[in-house]
């Protein structure tokens, strides 16, 4: 019988959805004998629940972040009593709104579930616990820390981004053997050097001056417009393309505004071609999520971190500033000279290079794959790590 594995993801921003999609499509290239399902869990259960679990949080980021931090925290927890009783009711409500979900597990045969979200994980574990389901799964972490909400036992192999992931998730109590640091799960092109100068022309660019990419995220929230506005202040020329996502008011908006004379501007909306835009950038401008900032480090590009939002992007952030691949903007009225004295330092900006592409793994969604595919007794071979993006060479 063919092997039939489960990819769950939570479109809870759009990072674990990209994190999925990077492991299925590997999870094809290297194993295209198992049959491979990629499902979203919200998808199995009601507009209210959906709309609380998803669009509220999009919401909370947007106008009220540091509640957001706050959560985070709280969630994590002080004591073992209070967490239990959190653990309880959110379990509790979770799984009335997602009984079609457990039946989606249960009527049908699985070998094995790779999530990419916490909530399919811990339910997949609650009813393991039960003695309702005897499913294995492994459970892939999107961020460079890991909070408490990864942890569900049972769960065979857990895949962090860091040394410092695996840590977190060990003092929690899950064996050090049942931890992998792969990096989080980026789409496979990453792997592939990328040509810059074919790059640029792919994308209408010239590269005559300072390639600055600004990334909006996928839903282009936060204070965009005001972090455009800094980058159009920068005193040197430089080239400017701003993603936008899906937000068409957004690029609506940036386009209305002028362009001095000495920069070069191009608006992009929503893109499958992220890959190439930072083949060709010197310098990202972004928020520090957890898929795009591997992206990023994968392409060996410096990256000003802006805007995180208090809780996982901080402590992503962190991580960055920590290993010295990026350097942070705290306001954007200090963004364009902390840019501009960035671009006319040709030696930090190289080692800001060489750290970023220490710490990246364009290869996490094969090793995600291959490792995962182990636990149920299958053994594939994965394409050979690439050499590493001549961006900036």
């Amino acid at each position: 019988m063919q092997p039939r594995v489960l990819v769950l993801s939570a479109s809870v921003g759009a990072g674990h959805v990209r994190a999925a999609e990077a492991v299925e499509l590997a999870l094809r290239r290297i194993a295209p004998d198992v049959a491979v399902e990629n499902r979203d869990v919200l998808d199995f259960t009601n507009a209210v629940f959906r709309r609380v679990y998803s669009q509220a949080y999009l919401d909370l980021v947007n106008y009220f972040p540091h509640f957001v931090g706050y959560f985070y925290d709280w969630l994590e927890g002080d004591g073992e009593l209070r967490k239990r009783k959190r653990d309880r009711l959110r379990q509790a409500v979770q799984k009335l709104n997602l009984r079609a979900f457990e039946r989606f597990l249960t009527d049908q045969q699985w070998n094995l579930v790779i999530n990419t979200h916490f909530l399919s994980a811990e339910l997949i574990a609650t009813l393991r616990n039960r003695g309702e389901l005897g499913l294995p799964q492994v459970t892939v972490c999107t961020d460079f820390d890991t909070h408490r909400l990864w942890i569900n036992q049972p769960c065979e192999k857990y895949f962090c981004a860091t040394d410092e992931g695996s840590l977190h998730l060990q003092h929690y109590g899950v064996p050090a053997g049942d931890v992998v640091v792969t990096g989080i799960p980026i789409h496979p092109v990453f792997a592939t050097p990328c040509d810059r100068a074919a790059c640029l022309a792919q994308q209408g660019l010239i590269g005559d001056r300072p390639v600055v990419l600004q990334l909006c995220g996928g839903f282009g929230v936060g204070p965009v417009e005001a972090v455009y506005r800094g980058l159009l202040d920068v005193a040197m020329p430089i080239e400017l393309a701003v993603v936008c996502g899906r937000n068409q008011e957004l690029k609506d908006a940036l386009e209305a505004l002028p362009v001095p004379d000495r920069h070069r501007v191009k608006i992009i909306g929503l893109t499958r071609q992220i890959d190439q835009l930072m083949g060709c950038a010197d310098l990202v401008v972004s928020k520090p999520g957890g898929l795009t900032t591997s992206e990023i480090l994968a392409r060996g590009v410096p990256m000003v971190v802006v805007n995180p939002i208090p809780g996982q992007e901080s402590r992503n952030s962190d991580y960055l500033l920590e290993n010295g691949a990026a350097v942070k903007v705290n306001h954007a009225c200090t963004l364009s000279a902390k840019v501009s004295e960035l671009l006319a330092d040709s030696a930090r900006l190289a080692r800001l290079r060489e750290a970023a592409r220490r710490l990246g793994h364009p290869q996490a969604a094969f090793d995600v794959a291959r490792l995962s595919l182990k636990v149920i007794g299958i053994d594939v071979a994965v394409p050979q790590p690439a050499v590493s993006s001549t961006n900036g060479d």
